[in-house]
C-alpha cells in the first residue's frame, strides 16, 4: 500500500491496549493475526480492544483515537515478522504533534501532583489547545494552580491516570487510583537518579503504594511531606477567632503562583544547589521587567529570584519551604528555631507581602501555568 506521506510511529507512551484497538479498526489487522503477533490468545486481545472502544465516549480518549489513528498505513502482514514489530503506524497531524515519553513523564510529575491535592480536578474546553488545574478551596472559589497540553492530558486520560467526572461544553477530570500510584512511581524513578550513589534505592513499585515522600534541601537534610496536601491547603481551612479562614484565597493564590514558577523553572531541590543566594542582594539572576511568561524556566528562575529577594531572609525562607518545597509548618518550625505555633503567623505575613509584590509587579493575570 503506497502512501502519499511518511507515517510516523505510534508514541512509546501508549498502551498496549489502545495500539491493539488502533490497529485493529485502524491498521485493518484481525484479532487472530494480532493475538498471533502477541503470542497471546484471540480473546484477550478482544477484551482489549472491546474495552478502549467502550471508553471512546471520553472527549479526551476519542480526540486522541482519531488523532493517532489518522492515515494509518496497514502493515504488511507477515507470518514469520518478529514479535517485537509494532502492529502499527499512524501519520500525526501537525497542528498538535503527540508528545513524548519524556514529556509526558515529566509533566506528569508536575501535573498529577497538583491533582492529587484536595478539591483539585482538571478541567477542559473543546477546541482549546490548553488544559487547567483548578482547585476549589474551602471558601468556594476556585484558583488555577497549572497548566498543562492537551495533548499530554491525552496522554493521561489513555493511560488511566485521570477518569472523566463530568461532560459538557467543559470536561471536568479527576486523579484515579492508577494516576496517584503512576505519581508515586515515577517521583521514585526521580528520585533515585538525583540519587545515583545511594547503594540500597527503593523500587518504583514499591513506592507507588506508599503515603509519603522524602526530599533533601539545599543543605542535603531530608524532607518529608504529604504529596495529597500542600501546607497552603491545610492552613486555608483553619480558622481564626472571628470564623473567617486563617489564609484568604488571595493569599493562597499568591502562594500557588511562586510555587508554579518553581516548578516552571526546574528548580526542584538538589544537594548542590545554594538557595542562599536568592535571599541576597547578588546581581545573578536580576530581575528583567518586560519579559514574558512565555519564556519557559529562564523567565520563571528569575521571578522566584526576585520575589525571594524582595521577601528577604526569614520570610523568603518559610514561603520557599512551605510553598515550594511543601515542607510542614511543625518542621518548618523547628529548623528554623522558632516557637511552636508561630510559624504560620510568619507565613501569612511573608504571602501578604508576595501579594503585595505581585501587585506591584501589575500582573493581576493569577498564575501563568
Amino acid at each position: 500500500m503506497n502512501c502519499a506521506r511518511q507515517a510516523a510511529p505510534a508514541p512509546t507512551w501508549l498502551p498496549q491496549a489502545a495500539r491493539l484497538y488502533l490497529a485493529h479498526t485502524e491498521g485493518g489487522l484481525s484479532l487472530r493475526e494480532l493475538a498471533r503477533r502477541e503470542g497471546c490468545h484471540p480473546s484477550t486481545v478482544l477484551r482489549q480492544v472491546r474495552r478502549i472502544e467502550n471508553r471512546r465516549d471520553d472527549p479526551l480518549i476519542d480526540d486522541a483515537l482519531n488523532r493517532l489513528g489518522a492515515d494509518t498505513q496497514i502493515p504488511p502482514k507477515d507470518p514469520y515478522a518478529h514479535k517485537e514489530t509494532p502492529p502499527m503506524t499512524a501519520n500525526m497531524r501537525q497542528d498538535r504533534p503527540a508528545s513524548d515519553e519524556a514529556t509526558v513523564t515529566r509533566e506528569a510529575r508536575r501535573i498529577l501532583r497538583r491533582l492529587a491535592e484536595t478539591g483539585a480536578f482538571l478541567a477542559v474546553a473543546r477546541d482549546l489547545e490548553k488544559a487547567a488545574v483548578l482547585r476549589e478551596g474551602p471558601d468556594g472559589n476556585t484558583t488555577r494552580v497549572a497548566v498543562v497540553d492537551r495533548s499530554v492530558a491525552e496522554a493521561f486520560a489513555l493511560k488511566d491516570w485521570i477518569g472523566c467526572k463530568t461532560r459538557g461544553r467543559v470536561t471536568i477530570y479527576e486523579i484515579t487510583a492508577a494516576g496517584r500510584a503512576a505519581l508515586k512511581r515515577l517521583q521514585a524513578e526521580h528520585d533515585a537518579e538525583m540519587q545515583p550513589g545511594l547503594a540500597e534505592a527503593q523500587a518504583p513499585f514499591v513506592a507507588q503504594h506508599s503515603d509519603w515522600e522524602t526530599r533533601r534541601d539545599e543543605r542535603a537534610e531530608r524532607i518529608r511531606y504529604n504529596r495529597s496536601e500542600s501546607p497552603l491547603s491545610i492552613l486555608a481551612r483553619r480558622r481564626d477567632r472571628d470564623g473567617k479562614p486563617f489564609l484568604g484565597s488571595d493569599l493562597v493564590a499568591a502562594g500557588e503562583r511562586l510555587r508554579e514558577d518553581f516548578e516552571i523553572a526546574q528548580m526542584g531541590p538538589r544537594v548542590t544547589q545554594n538557595w542562599e543566594r536568592f535571599l541576597t542582594g547578588s546581581e545573578r539572576g536580576a530581575l528583567h521587567f518586560g519579559r514574558g511568561p512565555a519564556e519557559g524556566p529562564s523567565s520563571a528562575r528569575d521571578r522566584v529570584a526576585a520575589a525571594l529577594r524582595d521577601l528577604g531572609p526569614g520570610l523568603g525562607d518559610v514561603a520557599l519551604r512551605c510553598c515550594c518545597f511543601l515542607e510542614g509548618m511543625e518542621e518548618t518550625e523547628q529548623r528554623m528555631g522558632w516557637s511552636a505555633r508561630s510559624g504560620k503567623i510568619v507565613l501569612r505575613i511573608a504571602l501578604q507581602r508576595l501579594k503585595r509584590h505581585y501587585a506591584d509587579l501589575g500582573e493581576s493575570g493569577g498564575l501563568i501555568g
